[in-house]
């Protein structure tokens, strides 16, 4: 295998997206693929900052043939763009809107300007797709920070086709049915490059070009959208579309990552939306790699020929689009027939006075309090001989924090009980929920600067 498709479309005329209400075909996919890449610059790495999903999977495209990697951090902060500049010296942003980003920047609508416009295809001109080497480098990815400093990640055309392949069959995306994809998840992120970038790439459903993120924009992007039509969205996401009341327009399948569901969510989700609720299981470094329906069990299935292994008390997979052995940041169990079940992060396990719990399992106690809207468990690290305590934030409007921590004291053990409990309008989550350790350490050091010097 030396080469892969870009695309898998058998003709011109195949439809592969939809932007604002309009179709867009392969041909034209390619025509204005082609026309970008000419106009990039001579950087080898680009950033790709679009935020329509159509011109960001362009932009991919554009940089695959012009031989150059993309390059994907989670997010867009100062300090991510200096690490990614460190990364890589020649970086040059490509985007389609104003970002305050400190590096050269080449604006979608000034480089499609300037390009040549590329030859439409059409019944008389040949329908060719680019193949691209299978070995070729073609997106770096960044974790999130959750835990530590980022850190990049190659991803080879080979793993992201095969993984993209293995997605589709898993979601029975294969069965001749063209599904409309709306996704709330940007596509700088692991989860939605791979789900609403590659996939329709690599599956020939349909890529929709919009990002929306309040409930009302989701349901307007539904009811623009053909069916069947998959809702890729995360959890944070979920929960606000099933309470803001809205009619949600039909859809045909639910698919959420960046964390595990909530078993009264995932049934609320299928019971309300009438429609099967699929899980994505996976890392930036791996990839997806397996997936469940929690509302038929806790165990998630690996995907086709990925496997898990143990060593040292730590999980690593390996094997399909996994390219070389990589290791998991999650308490796994394994079980027979490729499946294993999540017992939570191992980054976020916590030890008390020989006491043990977890971030999650006390995230999850907190978010069933009626009342409470959003809440997030942080243990700050120790500093000198100071003992490091749990603090909780929570969003919990008309709840007063005595209440709070009598309700929290009839969940989990006295030992966890956060100190102190902080009532705050919002949480620092970014696009796709996540609540990375950075921002929860700045809340805290936010709150303890507040605190006056005799408070506990």
């Amino acid at each position: 295998m030396t080469s892969l498709a870009l695309l898998v479309h058998s003709s011109d005329q195949d439809l592969l997206a939809s932007r604002h209400g309009h179709p867009i075909t392969a041909g034209q996919f390619l025509a204005d693929a082609r026309r970008l890449a000419a106009a990039l610059p001579a950087g080898r790495h680009v950033l790709n900052a679009c935020a329509d999903r159509y011109r960001f999977a362009v932009g991919f495209a554009a940089a695959l043939l012009a031989d150059k990697i993309s390059l994907l951090p989670p997010t867009l902060t100062p300090e991510m763009v200096r690490q990614v500049q460190a990364f890589a010296p020649d970086v040059f942003c490509l985007s389609d809107q104003a970002q305050p980003v400190a590096l050269p920047r080449l604006a979608w609508a000034d480089a499609m300007a300037a390009a040549c416009p590329a030859p439409a295809t059409g019944q008389d001109v040949p329908w060719d797709v680019p193949r691209i080497p299978a070995s070729r480098t073609a997106a770096i990815m960044f974790t999130s920070g959750s835990t530590g400093t980022p850190v990049a990640h190659r991803k080879s055309w080979a793993s992201l086709v095969r993984g993209a392949k293995a997605e589709a069959g898993r979601l029975n995306l294969l069965d001749g049915r063209r599904h409309s994809i709306v996704s709330t998840v940007p596509p700088q992120h692991m989860f939605g490059f791979e789900s609403t970038v590659l996939l329709p790439l690599q599956s020939g459903t349909v890529l929709g070009a919009a990002h929306p993120f309040y409930p009302a924009d989701i349901c307007t992007a539904l009811a623009a959208a053909a069916r069947p039509r998959m809702l890729v969205t995360t959890p944070v996401h979920l929960k606000a579309l099933l309470a803001s009341g809205l009619d949600v327009p039909p859809v045909d399948l639910l698919l959420s990552a960046t964390a595990a569901l909530p078993l009264q969510l995932a049934l609320a989700a299928e019971a309300r939306l009438q429609a099967p609720l699929l899980e994505i299981y996976g890392s930036t470094e791996t990839g997806q790699i397996a997936t469940r329906r929690l509302s038929r069990g806790e165990a998630w299935t690996l995907l086709p020929d990925v496997g898990l292994s143990t060593a040292q008390g730590q999980a690593w997979a390996s094997g399909g689009h996994v390219e070389q052995a990589m290791p998991l940041a999650d308490e796994l169990e394994v079980l027979p027939g490729s499946r294993f079940l999540l017992h939570g992060r191992t980054a976020d396990l916590v030890n008390i006075a020989g006491k043990r719990s977890s971030l999650g399992y006390l995230n999850h106690q907190l978010a069933a309090i009626p009342g409470v809207l959003d809440g997030a468990f942080f243990m700050p690290d120790e500093q000198g001989d100071s003992v490091a305590r749990l603090m909780a934030f929570v969003v919990a409007p008309g709840l007063a924090a005595p209440a709070l921590l009598a309700a929290l004291r009839e969940r989990i053990d006295t030992i966890f009980i956060p100190r102190p409990l902080v009532l705050v309008e919002a949480l620092p989550r970014n696009s796709t929920g996540k609540l990375p350790r950075e921002a929860l350490l700045a809340l805290a050091q936010q709150h303890l600067r507040k605190r006056p010097a005799h408070a506990p």
